[in-house]
């Protein structure tokens, strides 16, 4: 468990996490409303030298963007939550780029076998706990550095 005090330390665990994040990467993003999912990935996006403002694709389900050497993709599934509907989520999950995704509980018959888990749980205003869960031995990796990084019992 890694403990966020503020939103520095939510900036610095997302610069720790992006430098090891590739092309064809997939983060999964959990938490309830508010917990940070957005604030994580717009820090994610500027450590990966996106140079656009990163926000909420709630209405558009998708943004992508380019950042110094990486794309990319955004999404929020939210209103996805009733709907059976693929979106062409493959071309996405197989393009050459980091993928972050909000309530992926509402597409998890589309998510490849593969992937990175963080899981933010709100403790009050400022303070977040952030658990990382990984899927695959790629991710196993990305989580010891990141976790060793940050020191994490």
């Amino acid at each position: 468990m890694i403990k966020i005090k503020d939103l520095d330390g939510m900036a610095i665990f997302a610069t720790m996490l992006a430098k090891y994040l590739s092309a064809g990467d997939l983060v999964l993003l959990n938490g309830g409303l508010g917990a940070g999912k957005t604030t994580l990935s717009q820090f994610i996006g500027k450590a990966l030298g996106v140079k656009r403002n990163i926000n909420s694709p709630t209405f558009n389900i998708i943004k992508s963007y380019q950042g110094s050497s990486l794309k990319l993709h955004h999404m929020d599934c939210y209103r996805l939550e009733d709907s059976e509907e693929d979106l062409g989520f493959d071309e996405y999950f197989e393009d050459e780029a980091v993928i972050l995704i909000e309530w992926s509980i509402f597409i998890s018959e589309f998510l490849p076998p593969s992937y990175l888990t963080i899981n933010i749980t709100t403790l009050n205003e400022s303070e977040r706990n952030v658990e990382i869960e990984a899927q695959g031995v790629h991710y196993a990796k990305i989580k010891e550095e990141v976790e060793r990084e940050l020191s994490v019992d």
